[in-house]
């Protein structure tokens, strides 16, 4: 699977961002980072507005770029109504799943597990990234799928950066494999409790996060 310049460069500025290169409000200039990643304006712009739309990167008119550290507590309170909401996905995705669906999904789970056999972590992201657009389309509820996609999108780089704590892909994998089955079987209750423990931050999630986010300490009060 290619991937576009812009999402190439997001993903190096992503990263950047996220262990400490760059500092709470530092500006990212357009020109530099053109001559930096050797492209174009246009998929830098189209990099900082993913960036913008994931909250690491403020855009404010006429004045550019700014780089934006998430607090811890604004992270954990994020990543916990997104496990509401997936958990509340997966209950309906059960009762209204179609056999197209569940093809469609059985899927993507394949394209996680060739990524999980090659160890590339950012592979297995983008087709993660897949398997829960698909999980969220399930649902059947459009105002759901539109809230559930949005905030994924802010906590896009903190999923991503969990992947490469070691052993998180497999375990990963394996919960993919217990929501597959469960929406199989139309069990709504196990579908949304495995969906919630798959994305809720609590114990030693909560603590590899906490040591894989090594952005400055004062960017992260609150």
């Amino acid at each position: 699977m290619s991937v576009r310049a812009a999402d190439h460069v997001r993903e190096e500025l992503e990263q950047a961002i996220l262990t400490g290169a760059y500092d709470d409000g530092a500006r990212l200039d357009e020109n530099s980072l053109s001559t930096r990643f050797a492209v174009s304006r246009t998929p830098i712009r189209e990099a900082l507005q993913m960036l913008a739309a994931s909250g690491l990167v403020e855009l404010i008119a006429r004045r550019g770029a700014f780089v934006r550290h998430p607090g811890f507590v604004e992270l954990l309170e994020m990543f916990e109504v997104m496990a509401e909401l997936e958990a509340l996905c997966g209950r309906l995705a059960a009762r209204r799943l179609t056999d197209t669906a569940l093809d469609s999904l059985k899927q993507a789970e394949k394209f996680c597990s060739d990524a999980l056999k090659t160890g590339d972590t950012d592979a297995y992201y983008r087709a993660n990234e897949g398997f829960h657009h698909l999980l969220y389309e399930a649902s059947g509820n459009s105002f759901l799928i539109s809230e559930a996609k949005r905030l994924h999108r802010r906590l896009q780089p903190f999923r991503r950066l969990q992947l490469r704590v070691r052993g998180r892909m497999r375990q990963s994998m394996d919960e993919h494999r217990q929501i597959l089955a469960a929406l199989e079987a139309g069990d709504a209750d196990t579908a949304g409790r495995v969906l919630r423990d798959h994305v809720a931050i609590q114990g030693e999630k909560f603590h590899d996060l906490m040591a894989s986010y090594q952005t400055q300490p004062e960017s992260r009060a609150g």
